[in-house]
This record gives C-alpha cells, structure tokens and sequence, in this order.
C-alpha cells in the first residue's frame, strides 16, 4: 500500500515554521508510526505546516495526528481526503481525549499508543478494510524493542533539533491539567538503557532532545541513563520536573552527560494555586536555591509558567516577571491555562459552565478560552500578552543573561523570543499588569 502520513498546522502562536523554514524539534509520533509500518508498503511524511498535501495521490490510507490546537486543520485535510474516497485514521492526543468527535473524520481511530494497533490496522486495511472505527490498547506496552523512528523520511534542514527520542513514558504525578496520564497511563515506563544507547550510537548526531514528558520521572533510572551516556560525549536535552533539584548527584550526572539545557514546568510562584492543581510537588520557596543549583552546573533553564489557574490575580502577570528577572532565568515560556479535554480541569471547568471558547485552534496556551476566577478572560489575554512583551524585552534579556558557557546559545535563543514577541498584540490596559492594585 502507499501510505501518507501528515503533520497538521495549528493557527495559532505554537508550532509555526519560521521565516526561514524552521521548526522547533522533529516529533517521533509520525516517524515512529512509519517505523512501525511494514517494509513491503511504501511510506511518505508529509509537514502541512509548510503547504497542503498530495489530495489527489493515489494513497491507499492517510493517517494524521494532531494535539488540540492543530485538530481543526487535521480534520480539514481529512475530509478532503475522504471526499476523494481516500481512507484516513486518525490519532494523537485529542483524538484519544475525543474518539467520538475524531471518528466524525476518519474511517479509523487510534486511542493512546500505536504501538501493537497500526500493523493490525494496516493488514485489515491490506485485506479489504478495518475491521471497526475505533482501536484502543488493552493495555500499555512494555517499552521493550521499540521501533526506531524513520528519520530518513524527513527533510533534517528543517528543524532546529533533528535528532530527537523517547526513554520513557508517562509521569509519576497526575496533575489535574496534564493530558499525559490520559494518553500514557499513570504508569511510568522506561526503556533499557543499552536499547537506547544503541539508537543514539546508531545515528551520526550529536546533539539530541529528549522528547520524554520527565526523564527523571524515575531518579534510579536517569542516574543510570545519564552514566550511559557519558561515553557518547553527546549535548541534549529533556524536559524534567523540579525534582531535579533535589538530588544533587542527579543534577552532576545530567550535566556531566552532556545535559546542557532542562525545561522545568515551574507552572506558578504561588504554593497554593499549585495545590489546587495537584502539583504541591513544587515549592516556590524552593525555586531560587535550586535554580542557582542547576547554573552552577552549566545547565541552561527553560521555565515554564502558567497564567489563570484559580488563585490568580492580576497581579500574577508582574509577580511572576519580576521573579524571572530576578532568577536571571535564562529563558521563560508562559502559558495562559487551557482545558485540554481529557483532563479532569476540563471536567470541572465544564461542569462549572466556564468554558466559552470552543474553537481548537485556540486551545495552544496563547488564547484565553475559560472565564477565570480572579480576573475576567480578557484581563487574562491581555496580561498575558503584557508579560510575554514584558519578559523579552531587550533590556530584560540582557540583565538576565549569564556570562558563561554557552551563552551565546541562550543570547540567541533569547533573541529569537524577543522577535516572536513583537509579532504579539500590543496589550490593552498595559499599566493594569506593570502597576496592578495590591
């Protein structure tokens, strides 16, 4: 069979390609899915976020994936595609949140993990069609033997990270936001190590990115990845939790292992607006110390914050800028809070009837599309474009930056954040956010 497989576009402020061509990491959802796909079928990836795809090639199944924001435009190709009598499965986070709305797209349904479904759904496609809408796992995989990701099926020159992998899956905590216990269980698994040194050792890179929702989700294992990887005098990086912090011989191993930068979901500077979330895991007393923790280590940090969780203020927007400036946090991503269906905030949210945008392209953490507690939806946009602006100032930039190595990177880096933001709306109202009432 000849397959498509599409990367869909969101319309949004995330996941654009650059004036240059550019996009963030490679994802391995596709290239994995590719992998997966017998060598007797022909496999073709193909980046909606560059141009539309081939509607009139002679494709014996399509298959897409998508988080919220870039569902809308995933089922627009879909049903152009199924126009032309062409069969398309659909997966990825929001389809697992919402098989029903997914199957409205899409002759077939992937709900969670592909891995043990789509040789299955590829031999009942083969012999004549599927054999029902929806497929689902009985139960996780064990990450064992996993199927390395199709590189070669991408174009490498347009991504700023091209070498990216997974060492594990899921996270220990079971935040009430987060989608990723809804697609990877609340079980933490890891691969072998030597399985994943082979996969590096394997390609001819040197720099990676882990793409794992938190490497360190278990410290005993990340200690014995990371001794692995000293060998390979690699560069990477991971998105970890704040946990990290805590275990200096984990932080000495990360950075001894080529770890140069952590992208930390620090999410608020508030103790009890994390409580409410179910992430008093992190202690904002705590932020400072162990961020001084992890620079002293040559470790890049890339925060993230969230904006209109209840609790919040208008004042959250200054509070929080003022901390990333005193931090001198090397780089800072804000989010403004969004029910992602499958969550249980969703859930809540719905039932409390404060959701007032249902449009998915607006569901990427840029859009106010809730009614808040502490301020109305627009003071949320409007403070969030105020402290994005804010923080990415030049003269910010420049009084947060650390004068050791690396930062050249992370000046450029930062730049590049600093040109992004100017394409963001003024906001209204801006002294409401740099002088809010007490």
């Amino acid at each position: 069979m000849k397959i498509l497989l599409v990367q869909p576009r969101s319309t949004g402020f995330i996941g654009q390609i650059s004036r240059s061509g550019k996009a963030g990491f490679a994802r391995v959802t596709l290239t994995t899915v590719a992998a997966l796909t017998p060598p007797h079928h022909q496999v073709v990836i193909h980046d909606a976020r560059l141009n539309e795809p081939d509607y009139e090639g002679n494709w014996d199944l399509v298959g897409f994936t998508g988080m919220s924001c870039e569902i809308p435009h995933a089922y627009r190709m879909a049903d152009e595609f199924r126009k032309r009598g062409k069969t398309v499965a659909i997966g990825g986070y929001h389809a697992t949140a919402l098989p029903q709305e997914a199957s409205q797209h899409a002759d077939i349904v992937v709900v969670g993990e592909a891995e043990g479904l789509w040789p299955q759904i590829l031999r009942e496609v083969e012999n004549g069609g599927a054999s029902r809408t929806i497929y689902q796992n009985e139960k996780l995989i064990a990450m064992r033997d996993m199927a390395i990701p199709r590189r070669d099926l991408l174009q490498r020159d347009m991504y700023s990270v091209f070498a990216t992998l997974q060492a594990t899956r899921g996270c220990p905590f079971d935040c009430d936001y987060c989608t990723v216990t809804k697609f990877f269980g609340r079980s933490f698994r890891v691969r072998p190590v030597p399985e994943v040194v082979a996969e590096i050792t394997s390609q001819p890179d040197k720099r990676w990115m882990f793409v794992d929702d938190n490497l360190i989700g278990n410290a005993k294992y990340a200690k014995e990845l990371f001794r692995a990887l000293i060998p390979l005098r690699i560069t990477w990086g991971a998105q970890a939790s704040f946990t990290l912090t805590k275990d200096a011989e984990l932080m000495d191993l990360y950075a001894a292992a080529g770890g140069q930068y952590v992208f930390i979901g620090f999410e608020s500077i508030s103790a009890q607006t994390l409580k409410s979330v179910g992430k008093g895991i992190n202690r904002p007393e705590e932020y400072l110390p162990g961020i001084r923790q992890l620079q002293r280590r040559g470790i890049t940090i890339m925060g993230s914050f969230m904006f209109g969780l209840d609790g919040d203020d208008v004042g959250v927007f200054k509070r929080t800028v003022d901390f990333v400036n005193a931090a001198k946090m090397d780089l800072a991503l804000y989010n403004i809070f969004t029910p992602l269906p499958g969550t249980r905030l969703y859930d809540d949210l719905e039932r409390q009837g404060r959701i007032h945008d249902r449009d998915w392209a607006h569901y990427d953490a840029c859009h106010s599309v809730f009614h808040p507690q502490g301020m109305t939806s627009e003071e949320l946009q409007n403070g969030w474009y105020w402290a994005v602006r804010e923080t990415f100032k030049l003269p910010n930039i420049l009084r947060r930056i650390r004068y050791g190595p690396g930062w050249k990177h992370r000046l450029a880096v930062a730049y590049g954040y600093y040109r992004k933001s100017r394409r963001y709306p003024q906001p209204l109202h801006p002294e409401k956010y740099r002088h809010p009432p007490t």
